[in-house]
């Protein structure tokens, strides 16, 4: 990553990446189970088309196979972190997507004092910092965004600079000069 990528980084590919791949070919073995031509497939055919007539059934199996149920675990509860950041769109309507184009990570602040500016400066270079008001901001006063698109960090009404900052050390390397 250009030379500031923090030691260890790499590591965190297979913790992240191993558990979904293990998942989603647990999903691919029970499909192919599914599609046999044998009674035994048959009647879980039949069990899948019952669980998918229903609303719940059909949620699960949609967010199973669109992979929107995809979570890698970055170490926090906070329930957007690790997810597939969603197209966040502020009120003077720039969409988070347009922001990652050049391939950095992006610093979401929708406190209105602004509050992770400052910090954000620190890593100009590697994520956009942008500011304002969100049409829905599902809860954070802010959103650290991985270039691969995967939400780094969140934080609450009232984000705290210092976590932002350790976040922000963690996937982007040391803080310029």
């Amino acid at each position: 990553m250009h030379g500031y990528a923090p030691d260890g980084l790499l590591d965190t590919y297979t913790r992240e990446r191993h558990p979904i791949v293990a998942w989603v070919l647990d999903w691919t073995r029970a499909q192919a189970a599914a599609m046999r031509p044998d009674p035994h497939a048959q009647a879980i055919q039949g069990v899948i088309r019952d669980l998918i007539g229903t609303r719940d059934g059909t949620t699960y199996v949609f967010d199973r196979t669109s992979g929107s149920s995809i979570r890698y675990d970055l170490g926090s509860e906070q329930s957007l972190v690790g997810r597939n950041a969603p197209d966040l769109r502020l009120e003077d309507g720039t969409r988070l997507g347009d922001l990652m184009r050049d391939g950095r990570g992006v610093a979401l602040d929708f406190s209105a004092d602004r509050c992770l500016h400052g910090s954000a400066m620190g890593w100009k270079s590697r994520m956009r910092y942008a500011a304002g008001p969100a049409r829905n901001d599902l809860g954070s006063g802010a959103v650290l965004v991985r270039p691969d698109g995967i939400v780094a960090w969140a934080g609450d009404r009232d984000p705290d600079r210092e976590a932002f900052e350790r976040a922000a050390a963690h996937w982007f390397g040391s803080p310029e000069i």
